[in-house]
């Protein structure tokens, strides 16, 4: 371990100074922290572990909006990309969820039951494996490169201690969204605290009801102060960095990365409602009848009737939820939809040839593109402005009649001659198809 050497460039609190130097130097209030130090590629950089909610004290954001907002930082130069909200607020969600875990695992070690309250938000929230936050990374604008201007110390058993000065802010290189999230989970806990109801902004979570009852509210109580004292965060503060540096390492920290590809991620991914629903109720099961593979069988003679599992995903994406991807799913969705679904796959499963070996030769059924299409209808059905449950029922009884061979001459209408459609007994078709 690399040890900053200690700097006395701080005046002594009992030496005498003019307001000039104590402005300067940000003042004589100074926060000690204890700092694992590192070198990180030839440059010395802190880790530091902290709460949550100080870290938001300690930490700021060299984008537009936190420099405009903020008189005293108007001479900083922008070194972030803007803000994205949405994003932001997915992660509050996800650290929502890792906070009601770290309050079961209290729960549970102070040798307390089962508390249904907390029983209850969890299942909203919906549970996973595991939770973690990664590592955020900082940079200290007010020192000179490599740290040379903080006063640092020695401690007992070697620890390591440095003196942060009002100045010296902890500028984001990567992980503003995080901490834009860590702001509104606060935020949303403190107005839940206060008034007794679930706050519609920010929106992080739906109560059955707007009053809370005791025994929930006493939850969201713990878990608010678990927030602030139990859970922290690691950060790897840089030291003197320039804007131009800065940039640089939060290009090289998000963009050296290989993108994990979308199958295996699916594949990985244990919070998704969704994508739990498809692996404990659909294939677990045994509902699907076809097995699932991370990559589509391009070459129809080697087809074995697989699906690949991006295609199931983006399939019940629609079905449950209307859209093209499941990102935002929530548990409350697929709780409420999980028969309507199953009865949906039933159905498909029962289409001759699918799943079967050689399924794309021998049904338009095995494309994904046609069962997005029969997902649209029974969702339209089902949830959507075209609701009707005879026309649900119409659809999911008539999947396992309809001739979906590639012989079918229906599956060819646009390419049918006027007198070939009615030869076939297709004219019909036109008032429902577009021109």
């Amino acid at each position: 371990m690399t040890i900053l050497p200690q700097n006395n460039n701080f005046a002594n609190q009992d030496d005498p100074m003019d307001l000039d130097q104590l402005i300067s130097q940000g003042g004589t209030a100074e926060k000690k922290l204890g700092v694992l130090v590192g070198h990180n590629l030839g440059s010395n950089t802190l880790l530091l572990k902290v709460p949550m909610h100080e870290f938001y004290e300690l930490s700021e954001v060299a984008n537009e909006r936190g420099l405009t907002s903020r008189p005293e930082f108007e001479d900083n130069i922008i070194a972030q990309r803007n803000l994205d909200p949405k994003h932001a607020q997915k992660l509050a969600i996800y650290i929502l969820k890792g906070l009601a875990h770290a309050l079961a695992t209290k729960y549970e070690r102070e040798g307390r039951g089962p508390v249904a309250a907390l029983e209850k938000i969890q299942k909203n929230l919906g549970k996973q494996p595991y939770l973690a936050m990664q590592p955020i990374t900082a940079n200290i604008r007010e020192c000179e490169f490599g740290g040379k201007g903080l006063r640092t110390q020695v401690g007992e058993g070697g620890l390591v201690y440095v003196y942060l000065a009002t100045k010296h802010v902890l500028w984001v290189v990567d992980g503003q969204h995080r901490r834009f999230a860590m702001q509104m989970l606060f935020d949303f806990l403190r107005s839940l605290t206060t008034t007794y109801k679930y706050p519609k902004r920010p929106n992080l979570y739906s109560g059955e009801d707007d009053r809370i009852e005791t025994e929930e509210l006493r939850v969201w109580m713990d878990i608010f102060d678990t927030a602030r004292t139990n859970c922290t965060v690691m950060i790897e503060v840089h030291l003197g960095l320039t804007p131009d540096q800065e940039r640089q390492l939060f290009h090289d920290l998000n963009n050296l990365t290989k993108k994990v590809e979308a199958s295996l991620a699916f594949q990985f991914d244990q919070s998704n409602p969704v994508n739990v629903w498809i692996k404990e109720e659909l294939n677990d099961s045994g509902l699907l009848t076809a097995q699932i593979v991370e990559r589509d069988v391009t070459d129809w003679h080697e087809d074995k009737g697989y699906i690949a599992r991006k295609d199931l995903i983006a399939v019940n994406a629609i079905l449950f939820l209307n859209k093209t991807n499941v990102s935002g799913a929530q548990p409350v969705d697929v709780v409420e939809k999980s028969e309507f679904a199953a009865r949906f796959w039933a159905a498909v499963c029962q289409i001759d040839g699918f799943g079967e070996d050689r399924a794309k030769q021998k049904t338009i059924a095995a494309q994904p593109v046609v069962l997005k299409a029969l997902a649209k209808l029974a969702y339209d059905f089902g949830y959507g402005r075209q609701k009707s449950d005879e026309s649900l029922s119409m659809l999911i009884e008539g999947i396992p009649t309809v001739n979906f061979s590639h012989d079918e001459p229906m599956w060819r209408y646009y390419q049918l001659s006027t007198d070939d459609r009615a030869k076939w007994g297709l004219s019909g078709l036109g008032e429902y198809l577009p021109s």
